[in-house]
Formats: C-alpha cells, structure tokens, sequence
C-alpha cells in the first residue's frame, strides 16, 4: 500500500491582518504615484517652441535661407519607423531642397541607445553626421544618413562609420573625426535640446519620426511623401 505525502497535522496560516494592511497601503501608494503622474503630465506648462533653439541645435542643416517652407525633422539612427520615414519620403525631401522649396533642419535624437548592442549607437550615428556637419556638403550628409539608418540594426562601431563616411564621399577630417567619436558627447547635448523642444510642441510626446512645421507637428508621415507635397501647397500660420 502506497504512503501517503499528506501531512495531516497541517493547517494553513491565515494571513496577518497587519501585512494584508500594508500591502493595501502599498498598493493604494502606488496608485496614487501614477494618478499623480499623469495628472502633472496634463496639468504641466510647455511653453512655445524656441525656433532659436532648433536652429542651434540642428544636426544639420540643408536648403536655402530663402525657402518658403522650413521644418524640422526629429528622427533617431536606432528606430525602425524612422528607417521607414527614410525609405518612403527621403528622396522626395531632398528633391523639395534641390528645388528650394523648402529647408531642412534635421535633429538626431538618441533616446533609442539602450535599444543597441553598444548601448550607445543612436549617439555615435548623431555625432557622425555631426562631423560630416561640419567638414562635407549636403550629399554627403544625405548619403551617410540613409546608410546609417540602413546600417541600424548592426550597429556598426565608429570604425565602420567611418568608412561609410568615406564611401560617401566625407572628407579625411570627418572620418578621423567619426572615428574618434570627437563629437558624440556634443550630438547628445544638441539631441536633449531638441528633444525638449519637440516636447513642447507635442506637450510631451516624444516620438520619432517626428516633423514639425512652425512648430506645430506635420500629419501623415509616416503614409508616404504626399504629406509634403500638402505642406508646401498649405503651410501652417505661425
């Protein structure tokens, strides 16, 4: 005959009146935490995007003074939605450049590190066109911004930037200079400075792609270019 493994001299403890207390205190803290949250996240202050302040911290900047139109595009080198962006309307922005209907400010944001291998991709892509910013043309900087986008999910180490710099056409001081990372601790200063500004505009939604005209957010993207064609045709009053 089998024993049984039933210990019948077993009486399960009821649970104390005080712990059960304090996890409904726990709980109702926690609650309150996120109640309180969101409630400051409706109730708080944006004040009107700084158009100095996008200006400034632009990671490049492309398109005649004169253009009729000038946005800001916020796109981050570790989002796949702004590889998509790039894809679908890319060539169809630096056609509206060509043609000087409207200038670009690009801001390269970089809140997707964490989402790479290194940790640190989505800045070093920022501090990579930043070289380019600041030694090469405007082909150069589109050429390397789709390969880096192109390039994501490899996450691929300055070296290798530097050599699809050089594929570009990037001359040898922004190689060296991708190479060493000189300016990733700057393209991170610049994308927090964007970042809030885009901020402000969507009272707190920060996401990429993202496109502001006179501060106030483009729809219809990420659809394809015809959004474009839209905001050239009725821009919005500032």
């Amino acid at each position: 005959m089998s024993t049984s493994r039933e210990n019948t001299k077993y009486e399960p403890k009821s649970t104390s009146s005080k712990t059960s207390y304090a996890l409904i205190a726990v709980a109702a803290v926690v609650v309150a935490l996120v109640v309180g949250g969101v409630l400051w996240q409706m109730n708080k202050d944006y004040p009107p995007v700084d158009d100095k302040v996008l200006a400034e911290n632009a990671s490049f900047i492309v398109g005649e003074r004169t253009a009729p139109e000038t946005i800001d595009v916020f796109e981050d080198f570790n989002c796949p939605h702004c590889k998509a962006f790039e894809e679908k309307s890319g060539a169809a922005i630096q056609a509206k450049v060509v043609a000087g209907q409207v200038r670009v400010r690009y801001h390269m944001l970089n809140f997707l590190d964490k989402e790479s291998g290194s940790g640190d991709f989505s800045s070093r892509g920022a501090g990579a066109v930043l070289c380019v910013a600041r030694n090469d043309n405007r082909d150069v900087f589109w050429k390397l911004h789709s390969q880096l986008f192109a390039k994501a999910g490899d996450d691929p180490s300055n070296a290798d930037i530097a050599k699809l710099a050089a594929a570009a056409g990037a001359s040898q001081a922004s190689q060296t200079c991708i190479a060493d990372g000189a300016l990733v601790d700057e393209a991170r200063g610049m994308a927090d400075a964007s970042s809030g500004q885009l901020e402000n505009s969507t009272k707190g939604d920060i996401v990429t792609p993202t496109v502001l005209s006179a501060g106030t957010v483009v729809d219809g993207i990420t659809d394809g270019p015809a959004w474009l064609d839209e905001l050239i045709a009725n821009p919005p009053k500032s």
